[in-house]
């Protein structure tokens, strides 16, 4: 008999109706109706991850999360799932934790039954053909190498490498071509026959979770639940049990040095703790995360600051397994910080020492409840795929009635619970992390997986004792009551006759502001966005450079005041743009003018200490360094932009720049910033009319005083350049640091029009899941293959991006291969799949945005692009109703195809010359022959040179007309 939970606890301003089940067959499912959603969506969650990998097949889990993916017995083509779920508007993965491995998907809602049917087979018939399984263990290798060089990936696994020998937690998740082929085939095993019974040992109804969203009621959603996964079989598995905390005695006390990749410096103390996940009505390890993690003054960040050791710090509970937690307080490190490690862990202790001192407050705790309570009430309405995966999880571990607040709600104050978990934070039971290359000469070990070089040391026990004992000093104090907490949660009213769209409120030579009064989320909340145009910002390398330190500082400056803003979810931002600094303030209405006031008063008037642009400054110089260890991808998509913008710089040109940067340099930067300026700015939230005026008044006041007005020449936006017809370029860069390779294809199309953005996103539509289902799935090109819109300024075009161990110019091959095939696939679809894609284009940009935010940068895309037309998304549409099979086929034949009277290609390739990539010596060399229709590309050698010698596409034109700005134009 299906048992029903119909009291599931939710937020007073959610709509939407759930329903608890669990089935005949054990399995737990969370139904979510919600006859307005624009997207259905459906996770489901098993609770078995790589923990439970065999000790001879480590990465197995990882491997069968791939190949459910492949192919059943009543859906075998090994597509079938991603060409389903791309013709109906929708999109797929899948994640495998340490306890977990999640599926999810959304899809329109009128398909989600058939989506729901395909889907419930992974779970009911897999088939892992031979031929699937040879080949996609490669995607698992390529997905582990990516990785190689990872440092977050890197740094997961030594933590798991050095803790107790033979713990499932030391397990190898990712698994590789060693573990899943070599091994097997040496050891006799057939890894085939091992997914097959892992599947079936694991795979039960009895451990699993769903959750389904949909437009249909309630009692519709459980039929569906109850006919397609109802049948999953109970194997009444019995969850595996975990031989206690990974770290003993043996690897507390522990110093450990490791050498990353790149260069960056950081500080972690990691306390093993009790799992308290079944006390998350009390969380007791949220409540010292919260006091430990805070940033005000009088924290522990704030003393690390004011001895210049470290600039960001975090502190909190991570739980990774039932009954594994592990406590840890992370921060970064400057090169004062990293001569100071043991002074910066006394200072954490004295920290933690004085929480003893002061025993646990309830105050405290009911303030960061109530925060926690207003959060909740007012969040964000998640997309719909979102929404299922963050509680899928979550009903395999809380009661089905309580999984919409567990991760939200307190209500027990505990304080017994918060000095169990301090009792672990001590120096007895700690393990410290150490991150720098300065351990390079000393480190004397290396990681099985990742080749890691670390050194493990014992502390002293002298440091401990000292530690032990720290006394605090009198600067660390607990937090103040925290005054951003909103007065007022009310919904304001609305003006006279509001406008649809954002409408200009307020115009000057100096400012022109827009304002959109909210009336379809209707939370007491608002988005401010505030553009400063200088033509200074952009105008070469060194003024760059000068910005990103400028902003680093204003952020570091404010830091205290506004920490307490962002727990009551108001936060602030600061960020560099091509044409100045964007301004953001986001979050409950109630105080924003306050915040405001504050960030606007710190940009004009930042007073800089020498300390602390000294600190930045060298993070800033690490930062450019460090881009030569970025993924090939990245360095593909940086030349790329570098060659098709019409102004860019290069991170070797900034990285050259840096060393005539100076504190006296800055100081007059930012004078000159704003001695000329444009004030661009979008009011949308729960503000009317009066309550943005306030606002207009505070910048206004705050930003142009004495500051010249720019001329409408300087406020014209940048443009792409133009390839010519016909053209075939290739730009060759070098990576030493990964040992994968990458293309990046980009094959210019015409600029944004309705026609074209159409007829563009219709082709990438229609030929995204056969360019990956080939180049990825068949080909096993590598484990990143992408085809995707690329829009930059006024141009745009197809991506096409592959990163491989194959060589550049083997994979360029391919991808041309492929673009030949589409010829063929178009001319051959029939009329009924083509509608299928021009449905599902339709229904993916007619989906409305779930957040506020969204809908903000929707209309500040449009409003900083100059044009201005807010109901693009419906505009578009119509018109891709009236597109024919034969009008894409023309387009390709123009802009794709390879004998294209109008192709324009420009090909990055990025070439590993790391021992065992396609670029190292010796490496081999997949031979081909070329293909006739496609031109010898021509090989660009100079960026600059080469865009000397090209036009520009011209601005947009924008939707609505609305006067050029700056001081000659007539108001």
């Amino acid at each position: 008999m299906v048992k029903k939970i119909e009291n599931i606890t939710k937020s007073p301003e959610d709509k939407r109706d759930y329903r608890g089940l669990i089935l005949d067959n054990e399995l737990r499912v969370l139904l979510i109706s919600d006859p307005k959603t624009d997207k259905s969506a459906a996770a489901l969650s098993v609770n078995i991850g790589h923990m439970s990998d065999p000790n001879e097949l480590n990465g197995l889990a990882h491997f069968l999360e791939h190949m459910l993916f492949l192919g059943t017995k009543k859906y075998p083509s090994e597509n079938e799932y991603s060409k389903f779920l791309t013709e109906h508007g929708g999109s797929s993965n899948a994640f495998t934790s340490m306890e977990n491995t999640t599926f999810y998907f959304d899809v329109a809602p009128e398909h989600l039954t058939s989506a729901l049917d395909i889907f419930s087979q992974f779970f009911l018939a897999p088939l892992f053909t031979e031929d699937a399984t040879d080949r996609e263990v490669q995607a698992v290798n390529s997905e582990h190498e990516k990785n190689l060089a990872n440092d977050s990936w890197r740094l997961h696994q030594l933590e798991r490498s050095t803790s107790i020998k033979d713990h499932p937690y030391s397990k190898f998740g990712t698994g590789n071509k060693q573990t899943l082929i070599d091994d097997p085939k040496k050891n006799g095993i057939n890894v085939r026959e091992a997914l097959l019974k892992f599947h079936r040992d694991y795979y039960s109804s009895n451990i699993m979770s769903l959750a389904i969203l949909g437009k249909d009621s309630l009692d519709e959603l459980q039929e569906k639940a109850e006919n397609l996964f109802g049948t999953i079989e109970n194997k009444h598995v019995t969850l595996p049990k975990w031989p206690g905390n990974p770290f003993g005695q043996e690897q507390l006390q522990k110093k450990g040095l490791a050498v990353p990749i790149k260069d960056w410096r950081s500080l972690s103390i990691t306390f093993p703790i009790p799992d308290m996940r079944q006390h998350y009505k009390a969380g007791p390890n949220r409540y010292l995360g919260h006091l430990i993690g805070h940033e005000s003054s009088g924290s522990l960040l704030s003393a690390l600051k004011k001895r210049g050791w470290s600039s960001h710090l975090n502190a909190g509970c991570r739980s990774v397994a039932r009954d594994i937690s592990f406590f840890a307080v992370n921060v970064d490190l400057t090169e004062k910080g990293l001569e100071n490690v043991d002074n910066i862990v006394d200072l954490i202790f004295q920290y933690i020492n004085l929480l003893r001192q002061e025993d646990p407050k309830e105050w405290i705790f009911k303030e960061y409840m109530e925060i926690n309570n207003m959060s909740f009430r007012f969040k964000d309405k998640e997309s719909p795929r979102e929404y299922v995966v963050d509680l899928v999880e979550d009903l395999l571990e809380y009661p089905i009635d309580e999984v919409l607040t567990s991760g939200y709600l307190l209500s027990e104050w505990n304080p017994e619970l918060i000095n169990q978990v301090m009792e672990k934070l001590t120096p007895d039971n700690c393990r410290i992390g150490i991150i720098s290359k300065q351990f390079e000469a000393i480190a004397d070990q290396t990681e099985k997986w990742y080749g890691t070089k670390y050194k493990i040391e014992d502390i002293p026990s002298e440091l401990l004792d000292k530690w032990y004992h720290a006394k605090p000093i009198e600067e660390l104090k607990l937090p103040k009551k925290n005054e951003f907490i909103p007065s007022s949660l009310d919904i304001l009213p609305d003006d006279d006759n509001p406008p649809k769209y954002p409408a200009i409120i307020h115009e000057t030579h100096f400012a022109r502001v827009w304002h959109k009064k909210d009336d379809e989320f209707l939370l007491p909340k608002s988005n401010l966005i505030i553009e400063l145009t200088s033509p200074f910002a952009f105008l070469d390398p060194l003024r760059v450079n000068f910005t990103h330190i400028y902003v680093s500082l204003v952020h570091d400056a404010l830091t205290e005041y506004s920490y307490d803003a962002s727990l009551a979810s108001l936060k602030f931002g600061v960020v560099t743009s091509k044409y100045g600094l964007v301004v953001t303030i986001k979050g409950f209405h109630d105080k924003q003018d306050i915040l405001l006031t504050k960030v606007l008063d710190t940009l004009i008037n930042l007073e800089i200490d020498e300390k602390r642009y000294e600190i930045f400054k060298e993070y800033y110089v690490r930062s450019l360094k460090n881009f030569e260890a970025e993924q090939p991808y990245t360095h593909a998509m940086h030349y790329q932009s570098a060659c098709l913008l019409e102004k860019a710089w290069l991170k070797s040109e900034l990285l050259g720049a840096t060393k005539y940067l100076s504190i006296e340099g800055l100081k007059s930067f930012i004078k000159q910033f704003f001695s000329m300026m444009h004030v661009e700015c979008l009011i949308h939230g729960n503000t009317n009319k009066a309550a943005a005026q306030k606002l207009i008044e505070v910048i206004e006041g705050k930003l142009v005083k004495n500051v010249e007005p720019l001329f409408p020449p300087h406020l014209l936006r940048y443009r792409d350049m133009k390839l010519e017809d016909g053209s075939n370029y290739v730009y060759e860069v070098t990576n030493e640091t990964h040992k994968t390779s990458c293309v990046d294809v980009h094959l210019q199309c015409p600029p944004k029009s309705t026609e074209s953005n159409m007829l563009l996103e219709l082709f990438v539509q229609i030929a995204s899941e056969p360019c990956f289902n080939v180049l990825r799935t068949k080909e096993q090109l590598g484990y990143i293959v992408h085809m995707t819109l690329a829009r930059n300024l006024t141009g745009q075009g197809v991506r096409i991006m592959v990163q491989s161990y194959k060589h550049p110019t083997y994979v360029d091959h391919k991808i041309e291969q492929f673009l030949l095939s589409m010829k063929s696939y178009l001319e051959e679809m029939s009329d009924e799949e083509f509608e299928r894609h021009k449905q599902a284009l339709a229904v993916l940009r007619l989906e409305k945005p779930k957040k506020m935010k969204q809908l903000t940068n929707h209309y500040w895309t449009e409003i900083s692009f100059q044009t201005y037309c807010f109901d693009r998304d419906n505009i578009e549409v119509a018109f891709l109703k009236t597109i024919t099979k034969e009008d894409v086929i023309q387009f390709y034949n123009d802009h794709i195809h390879a004998e294209g009277a109008k192709r324009r290609k420009l090909a990055v390739q990025v070439l590993s010359t790391s021992e065992g990539g396609a670029g190292s010596a010796g490496a081999e060399i997949d031979e081909f022959e070329p293909l006739s229709v496609v031109s010898k590309p021509t090989r660009i050698y100079d960026i600059c040179n080469f865009k000397s010698g090209l036009s520009s596409f011209p601005l947009l034109r924008p939707y609505a007309y609305h006067r050029p700005q700056g001081s000659k134009a007539k108001l």
